[in-house]
């Protein structure tokens, strides 16, 4: 059953099974984030949690791509703004990825084409992912003069501190053998089988039973000491918007407008 958001970037079905998709809906932009799509994404997670027979959410890009980051466009509107309204955006940020991280069912991405930025997030924040042999990772934040701040615990986790050491200080791309070589994917399939690899998955959680599975994945996220208080949120939500407001932060989205190296680059 389809249910119908105050908006159209994300879209929220549920099935029979309680077998809830999740889709990120702006193909034009490669699914790039905005204020939009993340009020939509919480949107989405609160129809999840109002349904008693959840028991998976299965998280999906429309088109080419899985989710691109963050729309600079948007971030550059927001920056131009005042203190408040910048940690207004990076605490629905945050949240929308604490949420993922936290949902008490099993969560499943389904990774095709680019997954850059806030969309690696995204992965590392979901519990089984699962990404086609075409799907391509970048850590991309620091290219653009900003910072990945808000989901570092969640990629720490997720492909360990050794390699979020390289690839978030580097901003490489790495496709999806590496990305699985490191622990950000759990499985490759080939390309246009990412719905026969993902139905395995759901098959297998279905056997299940629901309660146990969820006493399981809030126990084994406690076990890691990988929750995300209060406290530890304020400051990520604080360093993340005052990074959108400094000099690199306005160089390197300028560069990105102009289609050029930022002036850092010594080239």
């Amino acid at each position: 059953m389809t249910q119908s958001l105050s908006n159209d970037t994300v879209l929220f079905d549920i099935d029979r099974r309680g077998v809830a998709t999740v889709t990120l809906n702006r193909p034009k932009v490669n699914n790039a984030y905005n204020g939009d799509l993340l009020h939509g994404l919480h949107q989405a997670m609160d129809a999840a949690g109002r349904e008693k027979g959840l028991r998976i959410v299965v998280l999906k890009g429309n088109g080419r791509h899985f989710q691109a980051g963050a729309d600079l466009s948007w971030i550059n509107g927001v920056a131009a703004q005042g203190p408040q309204e910048n940690q207004e955006a990076s605490r629905v940020t945050a949240e929308a990825i604490r949420r993922l991280d936290t949902c008490p069912v099993p969560t499943l991405a389904l990774i095709q084409g680019g997954c850059f930025g806030g969309g690696t997030g995204v992965a590392a924040a979901c519990d089984v992912v699962v990404a086609s042999e075409d799907a391509i990772f970048s850590i991309s934040e620091t290219r653009w003069g900003l910072m990945a701040g808000i989901i570092l615990p969640q990629l720490c986790q997720a492909m360990g501190f050794r390699n979020v050491r390289r690839y978030a200080l580097t901003g490489e791309r790495f496709g999806a053998a590496q990305a699985q070589r490191i622990g950000l994917v759990h499985e490759v399939c080939p390309t246009g089988g990412l719905e026969e690899a993902g139905n395995k998955i759901v098959e297998a959680v279905l056997m299940n039973a629901p309660g146990a599975t969820t006493a399981t994945k809030l126990r084994s996220i406690a076990s890691a000491h990988a929750f995300i208080d209060d406290g530890l949120m304020r400051d990520l939500v604080d360093e993340h918007a005052r990074a959108r407001q400094q000099p690199e932060a306005k160089e390197g989205l300028l560069s990105f407008k102009e289609k050029r190296n930022a002036s850092w680059y010594p080239g």
